[in-house]
């Protein structure tokens, strides 16, 4: 037996595809955002907290291969307070089929490293094909969180896509990032992370928001969940960005050239 195969019922043996989509509950990047000064913490209470976007496409993704194969079933995961219920509502009304949601006190302000762990540990409670999530959060923003679970679960890693093509037994995917295009494949399970220019996000339908209501959602406690890090991160201290200064004015007499140098040599720019 693989590692592989203690967590996960592949296609052989279920025969329908089991995608779940990890999802967070962000405050919306649109308004100010500012650190608790006493915590080193992101205050959400001072802003409305959304879905965040980048799931969105990740949930879109796996929606499109619903649209094709009607059997195949969609979980939507998040972990947080009682407010990420919000989100997982929310891809329920979408067109997931059930939703996990991992809430605990213990986990507030849980480092990448812990997220990780706590999202694996829910992961290993069900059997799965394929996990999708977004590259980067809107608020934290490290990037870490999908390949930490990769290399947890022993999961390959297709990162950062912008293009998916998920088959029964594999997945291909492209990266592109203005510069090089790469086309990568894995066989399945595996884990993808979808960039901003992936699938469109969708919106809940009337007859979505009605049948939400009665799709499943499981709640998991850190008791329900095993061999979750105990380690995290501690803000140390927090200071305010001081204020932005006057910048300097070059007024071109003729030796505007030597006044810049000048400039970026006092910097160590130059």
């Amino acid at each position: 037996m693989t590692s592989q195969s203690r967590y996960i019922t592949h296609l052989s043996r279920s025969g329908r595809m089991r995608i779940v989509v990890l999802m967070k509950q962000v405050p919306d990047p649109y308004e100010e955002w500012s650190l608790d000064t006493s915590t080193g913490l992101l205050d959400r209470g001072k802003n409305e907290l959304i879905a965040d976007e980048i799931n969105e496409r990740a949930l879109a993704v796996a929606l499109s291969y619903k649209d094709a194969h009607k059997d195949t079933e969609i979980v939507v995961l998040a972990m947080g307070p009682q407010a990420a219920g919000k989100a997982l509502q929310k891809g329920l009304q979408c067109g997931a089929d059930s939703a996990i949601h991992i809430n605990d006190h213990q986990l507030r302000g849980s480092d990448a490293l812990r997220t990780a762990t706590a999202l694996v540990a829910a992961l290993r409670t069900l059997s799965f094909d394929l996990i999708i999530a977004g590259n980067a959060s809107s608020d934290g923003n490290g990037g870490v969180v999908p390949a930490m679970i990769a290399e947890i679960l022993g999961l390959p890693l297709l990162a950062a896509v912008h293009s998916v093509d998920i088959h029964q037994d594999s997945i291909g995917a492209v990266q592109d990032d203005g510069r090089l295009r790469t086309s990568i494949r894995s066989s399945i399970p595996a884990l993808v992370s979808v960039a901003e220019r992936s699938a469109e996000p969708r919106f809940p339908t009337f007859k979505g928001i009605l049948g939400a209501k009665r799709k499943k959602v499981t709640p998991l406690s850190l008791s329900d969940l095993k061999d979750v890090t105990a380690s995290r991160s501690t803000v140390l201290s927090v200071s305010k960005r001081p204020e932005r200064t006057a910048g300097v004015k070059i007024f071109d007499e003729g030796d505007a050239g030597i006044q810049l140098a000048a400039f970026l040599a006092s910097a160590q720019l130059a």
